[in-house]
């Protein structure tokens, strides 16, 4: 598909502007030399010039925003030494895609408050009695090949969650304030104002195509706006002619007050019951299967909470 360009908002004081997604576009500002957004650019782990929106080559990106340190980094997956560590410290197999390296953080500098995501956190909270196992005839054909694609890791295959389901919302790290439960919502309206993308990146941190019976992964987009930034964590899992499952967790900061915001959705639904939906709606539903964001509004809601913080 085409990407285009026409659905974006510019403004005088936009220099740079590109499109990453259809209908979703990055914008590059001017910005005075006192202006509160600072990037530093990484490559491995040394540090070089300043420099807004680093090239895809650097695996980590870091700024400041109003206090805030946002951080990213991307790297290869794993390799056999860090999976076999990796299997005897979770005590399951990991994904077949597993990026032990990257990392998405929010880091508010002055109170010490954190919040991280990674790949080893989400899937220490995947089940591993087996009592969560997605009881199909799948599962012992997954097991097998697993033990072959691993068979130099000693560490024996137990019964767990086969769909690496995890409900995880995030490593919060303080030494004081903490997210609490609250009535308090995202405000929406505020995220639909066409306001500059000063910051996109999007972070894979585990995938798995189960014995290519359906596909389970978790990943992470950041975008940062000049006054806010909004992080979607989302675990989705399609396990064909079964179950639907999507599992998401928005962290949204006003950078400038350092109210923190998270927000855990988790949708599900079996897949004949969606498949019909799909079909009435005279929707391709084998393409719009494979889209989380083509089904999102389809599935029930079956669990909701929200969090929040102030920092400043």
């Amino acid at each position: 598909m085409a990407l285009k360009a026409a659905s974006c908002q510019s403004s005088p004081d936009v220099t740079w502007m590109q499109v990453i997604e259809p209908g979703f576009c990055t914008a590059i500002t001017h910005f005075a030399l006192d202006a509160p957004l600072r990037v530093i650019v990484r490559m491995n782990g040394q540090s070089d010039a300043d420099e807004i929106f680093p090239s895809g080559s650097n695996s980590e990106k870091s700024f400041l925003q109003h206090g805030f340190k946002i951080t990213t980094r991307k790297l290869p997956i794993l390799k056999a030494g860090p999976i076999e560590r990796m299997t005897a410290a979770l005590g399951i197999a990991p994904p077949e895609m597993i990026f032990g390296d990257n990392v998405v953080s929010i880091e508010h500098v002055e109170s010490g408050w954190k919040i991280e995501f990674n790949a080893f956190d989400a899937l220490d909270l995947v089940d591993k009695t087996g009592n969560s196992m997605l009881q199909v005839a799948h599962s012992k054909e997954w097991q097998s090949t697993r033990e072959r694609k691993h068979e130099g890791i000693t560490e024996v295959v137990k019964p767990f969650d086969w769909s690496y389901s995890t409900n995880y919302r995030g490593t919060e790290r303080s030494t004081s304030k903490v997210l609490e439960p609250s009535n308090t919502s995202i405000p929406l309206e505020l995220l639909k104002r066409p306001d500059p993308i000063i910051f996109f990146d999007e972070v894979m941190l585990y995938e798995d195509e189960m014995a290519d019976n359906g596909i389970t992964l978790l990943s992470c987009k950041l975008r940062v706006m000049p006054a806010r930034l909004l992080l979607l964590c989302r675990f989705f899992m399609r396990l064909d002619g079964v179950m639907l499952r999507i599992r998401d967790t928005r962290v949204y900061v006003e950078l400038q007050t350092g109210e923190v915001i998270r927000e855990y959705t988790a949708r599900e639904d079996k897949y004949e019951v969606v498949r019909q939906k799909l079909a009435m709606q005279g929707r391709d539903a084998p393409a719009q299967l494979r889209d989380p964001n083509n089904i999102v509004d389809l599935l029930p809601v079956v669990d909701k909470s929200s969090e929040r913080v102030q920092l400043k």
